[in-house]
């Protein structure tokens, strides 16, 4: 009982550090991104992209990946358990909303922008690259924010169903 609840803690910790990450991107970050001019916009892009590729972001983000499925299966006690189908829909929230949008869409675009060379590049082929990843990868980042959300508020439903026995 009490290993199930440690996960539990610690899993809603990391959904929850990795939901505040993509909320801050979206409210603020890319807020004051806009207003960069577009080889700055690039230049600050590529620079986050490296940055971001650190242990604690990796303990956090692919934290969730394996404690959110391993603790939706220390708490399955039958199809009808609240907290049980709480985490299930949280697991596939996170896994397909934020992990799964991150690899398929998130990364593969800041490979691409990671390669762009703005040294020698013409100010119609830097307002090009941006005008090709800012708005789609933003979007993207809302998806994630949304997914993480709403997978840590389901977290939070499971914390509040009763266990069990």
């Amino acid at each position: 009982m009490l290993l199930r609840n440690i996960l539990l803690v610690a899993t809603a910790t990391t959904a929850a550090l990795a939901a505040g990450l993509f909320y801050g991107w979206s409210c603020s970050i890319v807020v004051g991104l806009s207003k960069l001019p577009d080889a700055n916009y690039i230049q600050t892009m590529q620079a986050f992209n490296r940055a971001i590729l650190n242990p604690v972001f990796f303990l956090t983000f692919m934290g969730t990946v394996f404690l959110l499925p391993l603790c939706t299966y220390s708490q399955f006690n039958g199809w009808q358990s609240p907290r049980f189908l709480f985490l299930l829909a949280a697991s596939a929230c996170y896994l397909i909303g934020v992990f799964g949008v991150t690899v398929v869409g998130n990364v593969p675009m800041n490979n691409t922008l990671e390669a762009f060379q703005l040294q020698g590049a013409s100010a119609e082929a830097i307002a090009a690259q941006r005008l090709q990843f800012e708005q789609p990868w933003n979007t993207l980042n809302h998806i994630r924010t949304i997914a993480a959300t709403i997978s840590v508020i389901l977290i939070t439903l499971a914390c509040l169903s009763p266990a069990r026995d």
